[in-house]
């Protein structure tokens, strides 16, 4: 190919990604507007139900006069004027979800460990901020399926922050809300080690679920890694959107010695190597040792000055937690220890687990 050829496929690319980014910018005005009509055609539905202007059959008819005035036009039948009204009812300025956003944006908190605490202060404008820099970020398939599938403020919240932040997909936030990442987010924070208590609240879970490899029964540490690398966008969207993916068996030389760690990850908001290290068995306290020894070695020999220490998450096909907290009690490095699973678990069973979490905290608390 000629030079003078090559430099006009560059320059045809450049007018494609014009193309491109015009079309994504469309795209989120129109979701922006959307979004801000779903939440005030909610409202005016909501307020007349509730003085008792409106009665059950009066959205039908609502939704009948628009079909006749606005012929073609889609989702403002019964069910969807209903959906509207539930979506306002849920972020609207009286509502705990919007509370509890109020405080996290104020105060800094992590989510998770912020209160509903009622402000005095709730302004048109706080309101407008909260619709146009969370809500109108996401679309409103997404928040159908954070509407049906979470009962908490606090789960809301993750979900909608979450979808933003990480600019997940409909179908990316979906596959978030079935492995319920809210409940082991939670469950993996009482379990980190203090020096990683200052990170982001949705950096850790526990358990990791890795459905998407359909690895067989007995399978070896090599067959988990080799999957994980294959599946390797899916594996991010697991530990979060913040990893950028430095490699496998990555090799240390120690001494005359060298040494190959399982997957190596650098996370760009920490600034900081994250190592995963893969074991298909339950976790014992020498697993540790190991972790330990290559987080030295990344931090003596491959992290940048201008980084962070890296940390170690040591994943284990289970593990006895009266063990792990024994064995993390001296640990001086950044580390979480985690189970893997190769199928969903029932949120359920999460939650279960999460609501005795939050019994034995409370009972220690009033002793």
């Amino acid at each position: 190919m000629s030079k003078v050829k090559s430099i006009q496929i560059v320059e045809f690319e450049n007018i494609v990604q014009l193309i491109h980014d015009a079309r994504n910018r469309t795209f989120s005005k129109v979701n922006e507007e959307l979004i801000f009509l779903y939440f005030n055609v909610g409202q005016e539905v909501s307020a007349k139900i509730a003085c008792g202007t409106w009665g059950e059959g009066t959205i039908d008819e609502l939704a009948s006069h628009i079909a006749v005035k606005l012929p073609g036009i889609g989702g403002f039948n019964r069910r969807g004027l209903y959906r509207m009204k539930q979506f306002y009812e849920a972020y609207s300025v009286d509502s705990d979800c919007y509370q509890l956003w109020l405080n996290v944006k104020d105060t800094g908190q992590n989510l998770i460990d912020t209160p509903v605490v009622e402000q005095s202060q709730n302004t048109d404008n706080q309101r407008y901020i909260f619709v146009s820099t969370v809500l109108t970020q996401i679309q409103w398939s997404s928040h159908l399926h954070i509407l049906s599938k979470t009962k908490t403020p606090e789960e809301k919240l993750f979900y909608l922050l979450l979808a933003k932040n990480e600019r997940l997909s409909v179908r990316e936030l979906e596959r978030q809300l079935n492995s319920a990442i809210f409940e082991r987010t939670i469950l993996a924070k009482q379990k980190v080690s203090t020096l990683l208590t200052q990170l982001p609240q949705n950096l850790f879970k526990d358990p990791y679920i890795f459905e998407f490899l359909d690895l067989p029964d007995g399978h070896s540490e090599t067959d988990l890694e080799k999957a994980l690398v294959i599946n390797l966008q899916k594996f991010i969207l697991e530990i979060g959107k913040g990893f950028t993916y430095m490699g496998n068996q990555f090799r240390l030389q120690v001494g005359k010695k060298d040494y190959h760690t399982d997957l190596l990850f650098y996370h760009r908001d920490l600034q900081c190597l994250v190592l995963f290290e893969l074991k298909i068995e339950e976790f014992e306290p020498e697993f540790l040792g190991k972790l330990n020894f290559y987080l030295e070695a990344l931090d003596r020999d491959v992290k940048r000055p201008h980084e962070n220490p890296s940390i170690g998450i040591l994943l284990c096909k289970g593990k006895d937690t009266e063990v792990v907290e024994y064995a993390m009690a001296r640990n001086i490095s950044p580390a979480l220890v985690a189970d893997y699973e190769t199928k969903l678990i029932d949120k359920k069973v999460l939650a279960n687990k999460l609501n005795q979490l939050i019994e034995l905290f409370s009972t220690d608390n009033q002793e």
